[in-house]
């Protein structure tokens, strides 16, 4: 692996932001990035998988508070 190419692999927050707002941006970018920039594709990708990790929690929740809400007699 050459030093040089890697100098300006610093990871970045905002890499793992994109990657956690837009997750297949950040998945893109993981496969792009892991060979060139481990750091900075690293970043992307935990923002990805936290990206779908939320978005998963946030349907089971709804779905539970709106089958509450149906069994209790909200609808």
């Amino acid at each position: 692996m050459d030093n040089n190419t890697n100098t300006n692999d610093k990871g970045g927050f905002l890499w793992g932001l994109l990657g956690c707002c837009i997750p297949l941006v950040g998945l893109i970018l993981f496969l792009v990035w892991k060979d060139n920039k481990p750091k900075t594709a690293k970043a992307a990708g935990i923002g990805a998988i936290v990206g779908v990790v939320l978005c998963v929690v946030y349907y089971i929740v709804m779905i539970v508070f709106g089958l509450g809400a149906a069994y209790l007699g909200g609808f």
